[in-house]
């Protein structure tokens, strides 16, 4: 039934939780199985706010903490596939917000599903339903499956 399935994280527990379920789906079908985490972009009050501290390059020092975070979440997935038994291709979209990567690389890398969880590490969120995965299930043409 699906032939590639895209799995986001963003490391939270409920996404933890996705990435199971998208794993043992795709261990079924055996489909193939892209993991994807998004990077935010820095918000230029941020920029604005270390640039009047006056620390050494924050844009390398906040490329670095992203990249390092990335890292450890796609590495995480994929000792949680290989003990299914599951290959999975990794990816790390930088400076997007996260519907926006997901949705791209479901596009790019020719996804017929999308497995993220109902909400991730953002502050602030929809009463039952993230903002990311409400995006996701409005805006994408790729079936989603959202976790709780």
């Amino acid at each position: 039934m699906y032939r590639h399935v895209l799995i986001a994280t963003d490391g939270s527990e409920l996404a933890t939780k996705a990435l199971e379920h998208g794993l043992d789906l795709a261990k079924r079908f055996g489909a193939q199985v892209t993991v994807v985490t998004v990077t935010e972009p820095w918000s230029p009050f941020d920029m604005a706010q270390e640039a009047r501290e006056g620390r050494p390059d924050p844009i390398g020092q906040f490329e670095a903490i992203a990249a390092a975070a990335a890292n450890r979440i796609l590495a995480g997935a994929v000792q949680q596939a290989k003990a299914l038994g599951v290959a999975a291709e990794c990816v790390h979209v930088k400076d997007r917000y996260p519907a926006e990567g997901i949705m791209s690389t479901a596009n790019d890398k020719e996804c017929d599903l999308i497995v993220m969880g109902s909400r991730g590490l953002r502050g602030l969120s929809r009463l039952l339903l993230g903002s990311q995965a409400y995006e996701v299930l409005t805006h994408c043409r790729v079936p989603a499956l959202i976790v709780r």
